[in-house]
């Protein structure tokens, strides 16, 4: 019993040690692979860049289509998070409460899919970041790290996957479409979407201009 408590103390301190050890690394260099790109088996196709880089329409499209209080929460919106389990209770369509936060730690230090110990891990990811890198820099990471279609990861590669040019310059329906195909690359159109996708994107891109009129990306540009 003794040796199994020592090993799991000994396994406690290391995987903290590694955890900080991580972030604080990618707190200054490129996060250079992932677990989901590692598993995609359509390749890889990324190009990181700074976020001095990436249209600024496309942070706001971010902020409007997937956590519009990202300046304000401390990595979790409580409030977001219980009106999507009492939707999901209802059934139906399966909403999600995650922040561009917690989003960010589980595609850089975690795996896809759900479960208990995975959100866990999440969380305390999500509490690292926030307090390690910052808003703008979680950002940052988000935008070369997230998946934007079938094999393409990170904002400069959609753009030009999609667009045929840098994220430097995208417009706000552009980044707009982008944003809206965020949950479920694989599947939904960025180029010529329909129906309600359409419409998904046409209402992000109106809010781009609402998150910029109310400073709701202030903190990315502090």
């Amino acid at each position: 019993m003794r040796v199994v408590v020592r090993f799991l103390f000994r396994f406690l301190v290391g995987f903290l040690g590694l955890s900080i050890a991580l972030v604080v690394l990618f707190k200054f260099v490129p996060v250079p692979v992932t677990a989901t790109m590692i598993m995609d088996g359509n390749g890889i196709t990324k190009d990181w860049e700074p976020l001095s880089n990436i249209d600024r329409n496309m942070v706001r499209a971010v902020i409007a289509a997937e956590d519009g209080k990202s300046c304000t929460h401390d990595g979790f919106d409580r409030e977001a998070i219980e009106k999507a389990i009492e939707q999901n209770a209802k059934g139906g369509r399966i909403r999600g409460g995650s922040t561009v936060s917690q989003q960010t730690a589980k595609n850089v230090f975690l795996w896809q899919g759900g479960g208990y110990f995975r959100k866990g891990l999440e969380a305390y990811f999500t509490v690292l970041i926030e307090n390690v890198w910052g808003k703008r820099r979680i950002m940052e990471v988000y935008l070369n790290v997230a998946e934007t279609g079938i094999g393409t990861y990170g904002a400069e590669a959609g753009a030009q996957r999609y667009f045929g040019k840098s994220a430097t310059r995208l417009t706000p329906l552009e980044a707009a479409r982008m944003a809206a195909a965020l949950p479920l690359p694989k599947e939904r159109s960025v180029k010529n979407p329909g129906g309600w996708l359409r419409r998904h994107g046409n209402t992000i891109s109106a809010r781009i201009g609402v998150v910029g009129r109310d400073g709701l990306d202030a903190c990315i540009y502090d």
